[in-house]
């Protein structure tokens, strides 16, 4: 089959599309992979990006050396112990290695796709909603009538995490450029603020919830906007080119936590989860979320379009077609 490897850590150039075996399973699911989305996650990890992450992903190069985490497709075969999915079922999910035509999944990580969704659609669905699911829900502890500011509200994560808030009962106000102010507004977006023309730290408005998704801003101006009993959740996503990068400005969080009575949480790499997926479906087929796709993408052209994804702020996600 084909897939897109990388033998080494370095920029898009570093990943080729070769020949490889294809997987297959023992208790898992194979999936013909149709169409797979792209995240920060992605470019992180074919740079190895921060350096310190290098110690769980590998000193030289990935072990996963396959390139892609999200997917959507059609199951080819199931394992012995795989009892609810059957060859021929359109699903989506969560693993290494999905820039390839076929990927072996753990039943855990995969579920039925929602049916109102093409591949393409589902296939952007799986990292950036369940971080924004799990972000707002359980690590904020969203509640309705709760007034919630989402920084970085036109990328991957916070196209998704607008669309949740609203479907929390929160008054949501995103933080995005001037290109992208209608974009947000149109995604249930009660307030937006375009960030080329208003500091939103020094503003002087106050929220429960502040979910940041974009680099820019430190632990004090964030903390600012907060009510004295609000919570901020510091995701990682966007962040690069240090040592430590992004988690320098979580370990100042959760250093400062326990001294303050503001909530200061850490939004880090959700695992998996077939329930997660199940409620992304449930909303996605009930209206309440839909992915943004930016720009799509042949196998053949998945270089260029991490290259895309790093470089010039996509508004959503951007996808690969198989």
């Amino acid at each position: 089959m084909k897939a897109v490897v990388q033998d080494r850590y370095g920029s898009p150039d570093v990943l080729e599309l070769r020949d490889v075996e294809q997987p297959v399973p023992a208790d898992e699911v194979l999936v013909r992979v149709r169409a797979a989305g792209l995240n920060a996650y992605d470019w992180h990890l074919m740079r190895g990006d921060p350096y310190v992450a290098r110690l769980a992903l590998g000193p030289r190069a990935p072990r996963a050396r396959i390139r892609g985490r999200d997917f959507a497709g059609e199951v080819a075969a199931v394992g012995r112990d795989v009892r609810d999915l059957r060859p021929g079922d359109e699903v989506f999910g969560e693993v290494d290695g999905t820039f390839a035509q076929y990927v072996c999944v753990p039943d855990a990580w995969v579920e039925r796709k929602p049916a109102s969704l093409t591949f393409e659609q589902a296939a952007a669905l799986p990292l950036a909603g369940n971080t924004a699911l799990r972000g707002l829900r359980d690590v904020a502890e969203l509640r309705p009538g709760q007034h919630v500011l989402i920084n970085g509200a036109s990328g991957g994560v916070g196209t998704f995490a607008v669309q949740i808030a609203k479907a929390l009962g929160a008054e949501v106000t995103g933080v995005c450029s001037t290109r992208n102010t209608e974009l947000v507004r149109s995604l249930g977006a009660d307030h937006v603020v375009d960030y080329t023309q208003e500091d939103f730290t020094r503003a002087g408005r106050r929220y429960d919830v502040v979910l940041d998704l974009a680099a820019g801003h430190g632990i004090a101006g964030l903390r600012r906007v907060l009510t004295p009993t609000g919570t901020l959740v510091l995701g990682s996503g966007g962040r690069s080119g240090q040592f430590l990068g992004a988690p320098v400005l979580i370990l100042q969080g959760l250093v400062l936590s326990p001294f303050v009575r503001q909530r200061l949480r850490p939004l880090i790499g959700p695992a998996p989860s077939k329930a997660v997926l199940a409620e992304l479906r449930e909303l996605a087929d009930s209206g309440k979320l839909a992915p943004v796709i930016d720009r799509t993408y042949t196998l053949v052209e998945a270089p260029e379009a991490i290259r895309y994804l790093e470089e010039e702020h996509a508004r959503g996600k951007v996808v690969v077609t198989v």
